[in-house]
């Protein structure tokens, strides 16, 4: 049962933790597979427990250190990122909910300490999209004597082949449906996995459809419900900051990594007619010079979020211009570099693709700025 690192903010540690994660990026990223080895590395070093209170022998880390975790871990393999940013999101949350039964919240914090077990929730479905937009999920929970009988398929599944516990987001079969959360064993009978995630970025979060057939779940594991008429709202402000912090961690990681590439490559490429590196030119380090402005701008935004002076109601924002700003500063060394950034065996091309993934997270640009617009016209 590996112990959670001693001071998980420590350089030494996350710049190893970054170089060692590397060595992974590209084969994981060409494969598509579960990145099986960063998961194993991120185990051995202590930090799948890490938001999981102390008490149940976990790091209990805040969100300021979870996010500096979060963007070593990008810079190095930015698929694992993602995994883990959500297993951080989740225990974060089902800890401070009054709605988890007690013996739920223990038995879920001691497999992620002792075994490393990976959480998740699944909550997009084909027809109703994001149900950040709203309406009612079309998996269904029907009671029998036995337990629930859990049917419905669920894409976008971030972790699939890796996860060990599943929050499956449902509707009962009762006339007044209960909605909210079953928690549900991977593995079960009745579970199985579509390959169908084949994107162009983060191919390694294995994002495949889960497909649920009539999977027997106890009565206990409907875990955090409320009856639709009367429904309580699955996030809070506070959950939404830790979302908004850690995926714009995430894709700024991103960013970083493909900063150092790009500079790496300004020091290393020395043109036959110059006879000198492309980092002597003033063109050069002014287009440097803005990409470590906008992550300068990004460090000041995520930090002060991260460490309580921004309002957790301003989370849209956050999101919207962090991964903006990320995206800004990737693009900006796509296009120094030409025709080479664009080759599949640069890492900047990788970089670029993973990093135009931050638009399409919830949430998504208009529902960002629109809820902050109704923010300021509440006053």
């Amino acid at each position: 049962m590996p112990a959670p690192p001693a001071n998980p903010l420590d350089p030494d540690f996350l710049a190893q933790l970054t170089a060692a994660l590397a060595e992974h990026a590209e084969r994981y990223d060409r494969s598509g597979e579960f990145p099986a080895d960063c998961i194993a590395l991120l185990r051995e070093r202590g930090l799948l427990a890490l938001t999981v209170p102390q008490a149940f022998g976990g790091g209990g880390a805040s969100l300021a250190t979870a996010r500096q975790v979060v963007s070593a871990v990008a810079q190095g393999e930015p698929s694992t990122a993602l995994i883990l940013l959500m297993q951080y999101i989740q225990h974060a949350r089902l800890h401070h909910s009054p709605r988890w039964p007690a013996h739920w919240k223990q038995r879920l914090a001691l497999d992620a300490v002792e075994t490393g077990a990976l959480l998740n929730a699944l909550r997009v479905e084909p027809d109703l999209g994001s149900p950040a937009r709203g309406g009612l999920p079309a998996t269904i929970a029907r009671r029998t004597p036995e337990g629930w009988r859990l049917s419905g398929r669920k894409i976008y599944s971030t972790g699939s082949h890796g996860l060990s516990w599943l929050q499956v987001w449902a509707r009962s079969d009762d006339p007044d449906p209960l909605v909210g959360n079953w928690l549900v064993r991977n593995g079960s009978p009745g579970i199985r996995i579509e390959p169908t995630w084949d994107h162009l970025g983060m191919r390694a979060t294995c994002s495949h459809d889960m497909v649920f057939e009539d999977v027997l779940v106890p009565l206990d594991q409907a875990v955090s419900v409320s009856p639709a008429s009367a429904p309580h709202a699955e996030f809070d402000n506070e959950d939404q900051l830790w979302m908004a912090v850690l995926l714009s961690s995430l894709y700024d990681g991103i960013a970083r990594a493909a900063r150092d590439d790009f500079r790496r490559w300004l020091k290393a490429r020395v043109p036959a007619n110059l006879g000198a590196p492309l980092a002597t030119l003033p063109r050069f380090q002014e287009r440097l010079g803005q990409i470590e402005s906008l992550l300068l701008a990004n460090q000041a935004l995520l930090d002060s979020a991260a460490e309580g002076r921004v309002s957790p109601a301003q989370a849209p924002a956050i999101k919207y211009l962090a991964t903006r700003t990320a995206i800004e500063a990737v693009s900006l060394a796509i296009e120094a570099g030409g025709n080479p950034a664009l080759d599949r065996r640069n890492a900047l091309e990788r970089h670029y693709r993973n990093v135009l993934c931050g638009r399409i997270h919830t949430p998504q640009d208009d529902s960002a700025l629109i809820a902050m617009g109704k923010l300021s016209l509440a006053g």
